[in-house]
Protein backbone atom coordinates (compact mmCIF):
# COMPACT_ATOMS: atom_id res chain seq x y z
CA UNK A 1 0.00 0.00 0.00
CA UNK A 2 1.14 3.81 -0.85
CA UNK A 3 2.89 4.85 2.07
CA UNK A 4 1.56 8.18 4.02
CA UNK A 5 4.39 10.22 3.34
CA UNK A 6 3.91 10.06 -0.27
CA UNK A 7 0.41 10.81 -0.51
CA UNK A 8 0.01 14.93 -2.26
CA UNK A 9 -1.03 17.31 -0.13
CA UNK A 10 -4.24 19.42 0.14
CA UNK A 11 -5.02 22.34 -1.24
CA UNK A 12 -5.28 23.71 2.33
CA UNK A 13 -2.45 23.30 4.37
CA UNK A 14 -3.83 25.02 7.71
CA UNK A 15 -6.78 22.20 7.61
CA UNK A 16 -4.98 19.74 6.95
CA UNK A 17 -2.57 20.52 9.69
CA UNK A 18 -5.07 21.38 12.22
CA UNK A 19 -7.21 18.22 13.13
CA UNK A 20 -9.01 18.71 16.37
CA UNK A 21 -9.60 15.86 18.51
CA UNK A 22 -12.13 13.90 17.27
CA UNK A 23 -12.51 9.94 15.84
CA UNK A 24 -11.12 11.22 12.57
CA UNK A 25 -8.14 12.96 14.20
CA UNK A 26 -7.78 9.59 15.85
CA UNK A 27 -7.89 7.72 12.31
CA UNK A 28 -5.22 10.19 11.13
CA UNK A 29 -2.61 10.04 13.83
CA UNK A 30 -2.87 6.31 13.40
CA UNK A 31 -2.76 5.80 9.45
CA UNK A 32 0.63 8.33 10.30
CA UNK A 33 2.01 6.50 12.50
CA UNK A 34 1.92 3.58 10.76
CA UNK A 35 2.89 4.95 7.36
CA UNK A 36 -0.58 4.00 5.47
CA UNK A 37 -2.02 6.25 3.10
CA UNK A 38 -5.59 7.23 3.97
CA UNK A 39 -8.68 9.32 2.85
CA UNK A 40 -7.38 12.84 3.55
CA UNK A 41 -11.47 13.58 3.85
CA UNK A 42 -10.84 12.92 7.24
CA UNK A 43 -9.21 16.04 7.41
CA UNK A 44 -12.22 17.87 6.17
CA UNK A 45 -14.40 15.95 9.17
CA UNK A 46 -11.45 16.82 11.82
CA UNK A 47 -11.22 20.54 11.28
CA UNK A 48 -14.60 21.57 13.06
CA UNK A 49 -15.86 18.09 14.57
CA UNK A 50 -18.37 19.56 15.96
CA UNK A 51 -20.30 20.50 12.89
CA UNK A 52 -18.82 17.79 10.74
CA UNK A 53 -20.67 15.22 12.97
CA UNK A 54 -23.87 16.22 11.97
CA UNK A 55 -23.00 15.54 8.36
CA UNK A 56 -21.06 12.16 9.19
CA UNK A 57 -25.11 11.16 10.30
CA UNK A 58 -26.95 12.65 7.74
CA UNK A 59 -24.81 10.40 5.47
CA UNK A 60 -25.54 7.59 7.12
CA UNK A 61 -29.35 7.92 6.90
CA UNK A 62 -29.08 8.68 3.78
CA UNK A 63 -26.73 6.04 2.45
CA UNK A 64 -27.69 3.32 4.78
CA UNK A 65 -30.80 3.67 6.53
CA UNK A 66 -34.00 2.16 5.60
CA UNK A 67 -34.85 3.27 2.27
CA UNK A 68 -36.82 1.70 -1.44
CA UNK A 69 -33.18 1.73 -2.41
CA UNK A 70 -30.35 -0.76 -1.36
CA UNK A 71 -27.25 0.10 0.20
CA UNK A 72 -25.65 -1.21 -3.25
CA UNK A 73 -28.02 0.84 -5.48
CA UNK A 74 -27.50 4.37 -3.65
CA UNK A 75 -23.52 3.81 -3.38
CA UNK A 76 -23.95 3.81 -7.52
CA UNK A 77 -25.68 6.44 -7.68
CA UNK A 78 -23.14 8.19 -5.55
CA UNK A 79 -20.22 7.00 -7.62
CA UNK A 80 -21.81 7.56 -10.99
CA UNK A 81 -23.03 11.32 -9.77
CA UNK A 82 -19.21 11.41 -8.59
CA UNK A 83 -18.14 10.43 -12.06
CA UNK A 84 -20.26 12.91 -13.34
CA UNK A 85 -18.78 15.53 -11.24
CA UNK A 86 -15.40 14.24 -12.30
CA UNK A 87 -14.02 13.82 -8.55
CA UNK A 88 -11.65 11.17 -8.38
CA UNK A 89 -12.23 10.27 -4.94
CA UNK A 90 -15.67 10.03 -4.44
CA UNK A 91 -15.86 8.12 -7.66
CA UNK A 92 -13.57 5.21 -6.75
CA UNK A 93 -14.21 5.47 -3.37
CA UNK A 94 -17.87 4.70 -3.92
CA UNK A 95 -17.50 2.40 -6.93
CA UNK A 96 -15.40 0.46 -4.42
CA UNK A 97 -17.66 0.51 -2.24
CA UNK A 98 -20.75 -0.80 -4.27
CA UNK A 99 -18.53 -3.44 -5.59
CA UNK A 100 -17.57 -4.81 -1.91
CA UNK A 101 -21.80 -4.60 -1.41
CA UNK A 102 -22.44 -6.37 -4.72
CA UNK A 103 -19.58 -9.03 -4.66
CA UNK A 104 -18.60 -7.82 -8.01
CA UNK A 105 -16.81 -4.68 -9.37
CA UNK A 106 -18.27 -5.04 -12.76
CA UNK A 107 -21.57 -3.41 -12.50
CA UNK A 108 -19.88 -0.51 -11.11
CA UNK A 109 -17.77 -0.48 -13.26
CA UNK A 110 -19.87 -0.63 -16.44
CA UNK A 111 -22.45 1.64 -14.82
CA UNK A 112 -19.33 4.61 -15.15
CA UNK A 113 -17.96 3.28 -18.37
CA UNK A 114 -21.26 2.39 -20.41
CA UNK A 115 -24.64 3.37 -18.31
CA UNK A 116 -27.05 2.24 -21.16
CA UNK A 117 -24.66 -1.26 -21.78
CA UNK A 118 -24.38 -1.31 -17.83
CA UNK A 119 -26.24 -4.52 -16.32
CA UNK A 120 -28.65 -2.75 -14.42
CA UNK A 121 -32.17 -3.54 -15.34
CA UNK A 122 -34.09 -0.35 -17.36
CA UNK A 123 -35.75 1.21 -14.42
CA UNK A 124 -32.60 1.48 -12.66
CA UNK A 125 -30.77 3.12 -15.50
CA UNK A 126 -34.04 5.25 -15.57
CA UNK A 127 -32.96 6.38 -12.14
CA UNK A 128 -29.52 7.43 -12.99
CA UNK A 129 -30.63 8.97 -16.24
CA UNK A 130 -32.78 11.28 -13.59
CA UNK A 131 -29.76 11.61 -11.56
CA UNK A 132 -27.70 12.88 -14.57
CA UNK A 133 -30.39 15.50 -15.45
CA UNK A 134 -29.98 16.95 -11.71
CA UNK A 135 -26.59 17.23 -11.32
CA UNK A 136 -26.08 18.42 -15.08
CA UNK A 137 -29.16 20.28 -16.14
CA UNK A 138 -31.29 20.80 -12.61
CA UNK A 139 -33.57 23.93 -14.04
CA UNK A 140 -34.35 21.21 -16.88
CA UNK A 141 -35.83 19.07 -13.99
CA UNK A 142 -39.89 19.10 -14.08
CA UNK A 143 -42.88 16.94 -12.46
CA UNK A 144 -43.10 15.22 -15.50
CA UNK A 145 -39.30 13.17 -14.19
CA UNK A 146 -41.08 12.47 -11.60
CA UNK A 147 -44.11 10.25 -13.29
CA UNK A 148 -41.73 8.93 -15.59
CA UNK A 149 -40.10 7.41 -12.63
CA UNK A 150 -43.20 6.54 -11.19
CA UNK A 151 -44.54 4.70 -14.43
CA UNK A 152 -41.19 2.63 -14.40
CA UNK A 153 -42.47 1.63 -10.82
CA UNK A 154 -40.53 3.93 -8.56
CA UNK A 155 -42.71 5.25 -5.98
CA UNK A 156 -41.70 8.78 -4.27
CA UNK A 157 -39.88 7.88 -1.23
CA UNK A 158 -37.60 5.74 -3.95
CA UNK A 159 -37.38 9.20 -6.35
CA UNK A 160 -36.53 11.51 -2.62
CA UNK A 161 -34.02 8.99 -1.54
CA UNK A 162 -32.37 9.37 -5.39
CA UNK A 163 -32.46 12.58 -4.92
CA UNK A 164 -31.06 12.61 -1.41
CA UNK A 165 -27.86 10.83 -2.49
CA UNK A 166 -27.24 12.80 -5.96
CA UNK A 167 -27.73 16.44 -3.99
CA UNK A 168 -25.13 15.13 -1.13
CA UNK A 169 -22.78 13.73 -3.15
CA UNK A 170 -23.00 17.10 -5.47
CA UNK A 171 -22.18 18.36 -1.63
CA UNK A 172 -19.66 16.26 -1.24
CA UNK A 173 -17.64 16.29 -5.02
CA UNK A 174 -17.14 19.69 -4.38
CA UNK A 175 -16.44 20.34 -1.14
CA UNK A 176 -13.45 17.02 -1.39
CA UNK A 177 -12.50 18.20 -5.06
CA UNK A 178 -12.09 22.12 -4.45
CA UNK A 179 -10.52 21.24 -0.84
CA UNK A 180 -7.47 18.82 -2.88
CA UNK A 181 -8.43 15.77 -1.46
CA UNK A 182 -6.43 13.02 -3.43
CA UNK A 183 -7.54 9.66 -4.65
CA UNK A 184 -5.81 6.63 -3.11
CA UNK A 185 -4.05 3.74 -4.51
CA UNK A 186 -6.68 1.27 -6.46
CA UNK A 187 -5.57 -0.63 -3.15
CA UNK A 188 -6.55 1.70 -0.64
CA UNK A 189 -9.94 2.43 -1.88
CA UNK A 190 -10.78 -1.39 -1.92
CA UNK A 191 -9.57 -1.45 1.66
CA UNK A 192 -11.37 1.09 3.25
CA UNK A 193 -14.43 0.30 1.25
CA UNK A 194 -14.41 -2.85 3.08
CA UNK A 195 -15.12 -1.01 6.14
CA UNK A 196 -17.34 1.25 4.91
CA UNK A 197 -19.52 -1.85 3.49
CA UNK A 198 -19.22 -3.16 6.59
CA UNK A 199 -19.61 -0.35 9.35
CA UNK A 200 -21.33 2.19 7.33
CA UNK A 201 -20.16 6.23 7.34
CA UNK A 202 -20.49 6.85 11.88
CA UNK A 203 -17.12 7.55 13.17
CA UNK A 204 -15.12 6.22 10.25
Amino acid sequence: MTQAAEMKPMFLPDVQKNPKPSPYADLISSAQASGREYWQIWHLFAFFPETSEHLAKFTQGVMRGPAPLSAAQRELIAAYTSYLNECEFCMKSHAAIAAELLGSDVTAGAVLNDREGSPPPENEKALLRFVGKVTNNLPAVTAADSEQLRQLGWGDEAIFYTICVTALFNFYNRWISASGVHAVSEEGHRSRAKVVAQHGYSRQ
